[in-house]
């Protein structure tokens, strides 16, 4: 079997596995508020879907994404989620003999885009603590030519939960503008951040914020999502992307109404997902050789450090699964740096988390004993 069909019968096997805990992909797994529910619901009994949406979708919601990212002025294009904002962006804005400049490690789908277009991919190394776990704007400004064409910046950055600074935006912002570059800012986890900032506040020109409804409003499987940027930038997107037949109208729906309760609804998810990190950070250090390097994450995960315990993290994630218990190994964000740590998505019932805290002990044993190699995705 080739890979590309063993890669989907492994994720076939994972969405049809109903007692699956999704640990791994942080998504958000908190019951939807019954409004959400209910739009959707209606859009169906009403049948909607027999009509394309709005190619830059529905008025309604494009201003409420406006409202809640709070950047005036400023115009949007919903996506068929947040991915697919990026692989038109990188297609668009990519071409041969362009670099594409990036943290080690990120979010690997945009490096491919971007190759796929032409492109080279430069990254700079942040994990570890001689980087401090993040990027520094200096070491950004250096790894700049007179090729870079796109600095795509994940903040808070995945894996690491790591957030920028609003010093560090603004340094950020101003170099990319010294160098003529686009700055891609994939804000897809700043709800779950302690504190964030939109570089487009100070690069209004050429930056292009990346938000997700996956995340924040577990809307994983309805994909929905927006690029925002200048109308100058929308404009130029809005000429042949990949739905210009609009995207999905259900999904449009729920999105609005989980924009309007999400004032109501949302501090729920935080508070339990705050609870979780915690849980998790104190099961991981209470094992030798297991630490947790960035804390607390403004992400809705977290990364555990496991070299020092002598296990491998392909051989975790292995134990885990056959418990039912879906995380990710490093290999799936970095090869520099995949050999050192798993990640735990922790929006998810505290039940899970504690089924895999009581777990995490037994599986760094087993996992010990496991040299061969594992295959996962």
């Amino acid at each position: 079997m080739r890979d590309f069909e063993l890669r989907n019968s492994h994720f076939d096997r994972l969405v049809n596995n109903g007692d699956l805990r999704w640990m791994g992909q942080n998504t958000n797994h908190h019951p939807a508020h019954k409004s959400v529910i209910q739009a959707m619901i209606d859009a169906l009994r009403g049948e909607e879907f027999h009509a394309y949406a709005p190619p830059l979708g529905l008025e309604e919601l494009r201003n409420l994404i406006l409202e809640d990212i709070g950047l005036n002025g400023m115009s949007t294009l919903v996506t068929d989620g947040a991915v697919q904002g990026l692989y038109h962006v990188c297609r668009m804005l990519c071409g041969p003999g362009d670099e594409f400049l990036t943290t080690d490690p990120t979010w690997a789908w945009p490096m491919k885009f971007a190759k796929a277009a032409g492109a080279s991919v430069v990254q700079v190394p942040i994990y570890g603590p001689e980087f401090n776990y993040r990027l520094a704007p200096e070491r950004l400004a250096a790894a700049i030519t007179e090729r870079t064409k796109v600095i795509y910046l994940v903040d808070p950055n995945n894996p690491l939960g790591c957030a920028a600074t609003e010093e560090e935006i603004r340094v950020i912002a101003d170099i990319a503008r010294k160098a003529g570059c686009w700055l891609i800012q994939d804000c897809t986890y700043r709800d779950f951040a302690h504190s964030h900032t939109l570089a487009a506040q100070f690069y209004a020109e050429r930056t292009i914020t990346v938000w997700s409804f996956s995340k924040w409003l577990g809307f994983a499987g309805l994909r929905v999502g927006a690029l925002v940027a200048s109308p100058d930038t929308i404009e130029m997107l809005a000429d042949g992307p990949p739905n210009n037949l609009g995207s999905s109208i259900i999904a449009q729906r729920g999105a609005i109404a989980g924009l309007k309760v999400k004032k109501e609804w949302f501090p729920e998810v935080l508070a339990e997902l705050r609870k979780n990190q915690e849980m998790v950070r104190q099961a991981a250090e209470a094992i030798p050789g297991l630490s947790v390097p960035v804390y607390p994450s403004s992400g809705n995960f977290l990364v555990i450090e496991c070299k020092e315990a002598g296990v491998r993290p392909e051989a975790i994630c292995a134990v885990m699964d056959r418990h039912n218990i879906m995380i990710r190994h490093g290999r799936y964000h970095t090869q520099a740096f995949g050999d050192q740590f798993i990640k735990v998505s922790v929006s998810v019932p505290t039940g899970w988390v504690e089924e895999f805290c009581a777990l995490l002990p037994k599986a760094v044993e087993e996992a010990r004993g496991m040299n061969e190699d594992v295959k996962l995705f």
